[in-house]
């Protein structure tokens, strides 16, 4: 089957962007690169005409063979049949003069981010389509208004974003210049839906919502392994172990291509000023450099070959604490009662140590053992494990009313209120009543972890394990080492993360350590977005749920973990970092006193049901 035909242009029939316009049923994809290429399969499988367009032969060949390729795939899953295979190859076929686009009702392009190429396909397209043609641009970073303005129809002119992979994916941003015709607008939200899709409309800024919120934290996680405080590894591990995504930021960077995101962050700095989104140094090094990332083999990672998903070895990676380096830890102390230091007490338990959860009093302890209790319970009943395995964990864990019952204990992790002088004086008196050598470790998410190491004769003991709420659940361990902690310190707490079935990362004392400095500013950026008018609380978690796959959109998140310890954690950012950009978002200190504080309340940004 030839799918190289010769093209020429067509008779121009006249068409409106009224509302009761027919609906768009050839449509041209201008730019056959990855993402033309997925979204002319989207379009094909769903019984559209199809015209793929690209300046190279090979290029187009390449659409043709992934086509093929795709949809032998979804037949062999039982997608589609064989039937609606061939027809979908049928509908699409190829060119590689702009000409084969003047029967179209939509043209979509999807060329490079680069203005002065868009500007002259849509020059090109003005001079082969019909008036009533809706013109789309792929664009996520250039204005939309600006190319409407300088088309012969502007009224036709809007963008229209799709995700990578575009097939896989769900959302569609549809985005409006306040020269766009409504009814383009419609006729392309009709599309989308047909195509499976959900769509969201957005006025015309770059990086629309997604992207305005995704490259922000991509930038500052670059930043962060430029400055060398963290492995990339540990920076990606983080992030996926400790929020739940689908990849780390330095990986999805490689993917996205880096010199595509500097063009991003460039657009949206020159728009909004905001520092968090100036171009870290590096990704100019590495664009520059041509390790742009998987489609030229090396970037953060290096991969097997260009184009290649695999990563190999390059000599880069952290080197893991020798275990010989650590002491040994047979016995734990808890000090807390609450949810954090009944979880943490419970995944030592379960892995075989003699646990002592110290509280307050003796019933705060042993009320925390019954939480304790009751969470086996529920693993027995899942079948997770037998009441024999049950029984052992609960008899290692004796409770007790005071902190001297830690006296022979080779680890203790602190997890008390986060309150400076509370910690202080716990570590104060851990000091005396440890013996030699012992381990301690605070699990402050916030708080500087030498100000507790300075309460102690022995600061080179001190580290930080942040554990991840809830504690028994999550797997990642950030492990904070001060100036002062020694390598024998954080060897030990690397062994028993790993002995307890929990991953360690490595990060330096600073405010955040690395989940929260990523994740906090993030969800700092959408609390502005909403409170600018922009998108709506569901359209944006919509957009990051379906268009990032994160498992929880800001908002949701943000009611989850509380409007005022997500508003103390902002402020402990800012006062760490200087930069205005952290600076809390005016409409989360409103919501916070107003009393609002999330689902703990029943209203956040969302309300609920009351229990």
């Amino acid at each position: 089957m030839d799918r190289l035909p010769q093209t020429g242009v067509s008779t121009t029939s006249s068409s409106d962007l009224s509302p009761s316009r027919a609906p768009l049923t050839t449509v041209a994809v201008v730019g056959l690169g990855t993402m033309g290429t997925g979204i002319a399969e989207i379009l094909a499988r769903a019984g559209r005409q199809v015209i793929g367009i690209d300046i190279s032969e090979s290029a187009c060949r390449r659409a043709v063979t992934a086509l093929e390729v795709a949809t032998a795939r979804a037949v062999g899953r039982g997608r589609m049949t064989e039937r609606e295979r061939t027809a979908a190859l049928d509908r699409f076929r190829v060119a590689t003069e702009m000409s084969a686009a003047a029967d179209a009702d939509l043209v979509v392009e999807v060329v490079p981010e680069d203005y002065g190429i868009k500007h002259d396909v849509f020059a090109a397209l003005d001079a082969v389509v019909r008036p009533g043609t809706i013109l789309a641009t792929g664009t996520n970073a250039l204005s939309v208004t600006r190319l409407a303005a300088e088309s012969a129809h502007p009224e036709r002119v809007l963008g229209l974003h799709f995700f990578n992979p575009a097939p896989a994916m769900k959302l569609v941003e549809i985005v409006s210049s306040v020269l766009t015709a409504p009814a383009a607008v419609d006729a392309v939200t009709a599309l989308a839906r047909d195509l499976g899709k959900e769509p969201v409309a957005l006025g015309d800024r770059p990086g629309f919502i997604a992207d305005g919120l995704l490259f922000g934290y991509l930038n500052q996680a670059a930043a962060m392994y430029e400055s060398r405080y963290a492995a990339r590894e540990d920076i990606d591990a983080a992030m996926r172990l400790g929020c739940g995504l689908p990849m780390g930021p330095l990986a999805l960077l490689d993917l996205i291509g880096i010199d595509t995101a500097r063009t991003v962050l460039e657009a949206m700095y020159a728009a909004s000023g905001d520092r968090l989104h100036a171009p870290a140094p590096i990704l100019a090094q590495l664009a520059e450099a041509g390790l742009t990332g998987r489609k030229a083999g090396r970037g953060f990672y290096t991969y097997e070959a260009p184009g290649s998903g695999t990563a190999v070895p390059d000599g880069a990676a952290p080197q893991a604490p020798s275990p010989d380096l650590g002491r040994p830890v047979r016995a734990v102390g808890v000090a807390g009662s609450g949810t954090m230091a009944s979880g943490i007490a419970e995944v030592f338990a379960k892995a075989g140590h003699e646990v002592v959860l110290a509280a307050r009093t003796q019933e705060k302890a042993e009320k925390a053992k019954a939480r304790i209790a009751k969470s086996l319970a529920r693993s027995v009943a899942k079948g997770r494990m037998t009441e024999k395995v049950r029984d052992r964990a609960l008899a290692r864990i004796t409770p007790a009313d005071s902190l001297d019952a830690f006296a022979d204990a080779d680890l203790v992790v602190e997890a008390v209120a986060e309150d400076l002088a509370v910690k202080q004086e716990l570590f104060t008196v851990l000091d005396k009543v440890c013996k030699p050598g012992a381990v301690l470790a605070t699990t402050t998410s916030s708080l500087p972890v030498i100000a507790c190491a300075r309460a102690t004769s022995r600061p080179q003991d001190v580290i930080g394990m942040h554990f991840f709420n809830p504690a028994p659940a999550m797997k990642l361990v950030e492990v904070v080492r001060t100036v002062l902690t020694s390598d024998e310190a954080r060897a030990t707490v690397h062994t028993v993360c790993r002995e307890v079935g929990k991953h360690p990362v490595d990060c330096g004392d600073r405010a955040g350590f690395i989940v929260n400095a990523l994740l906090f500013p993030y969800l700092n950026n959408a609390v502005k977005m909403v409170q600018e008018h922009y998108a709506s609380p569901d359209d944006i978690d919509a957009a990051m749920k379906l268009g990032g796959g994160y498992p929880m959109g800001p908002f949701e998140l943000l009611d989850v973990v509380g409007l005022d310890v997500s508003l103390a954690i902002e402020k402990v950012l800012h006062r760490a970092f200087r930069d205005p950009g952290l600076a809390p978002a005016p409409l989360l200190e409103h919501l916070v006193a107003a009393g609002c504080l999330g689902r703990k309340t029943g209203r956040g940004f969302r309300e609920y049901a009351k229990a």
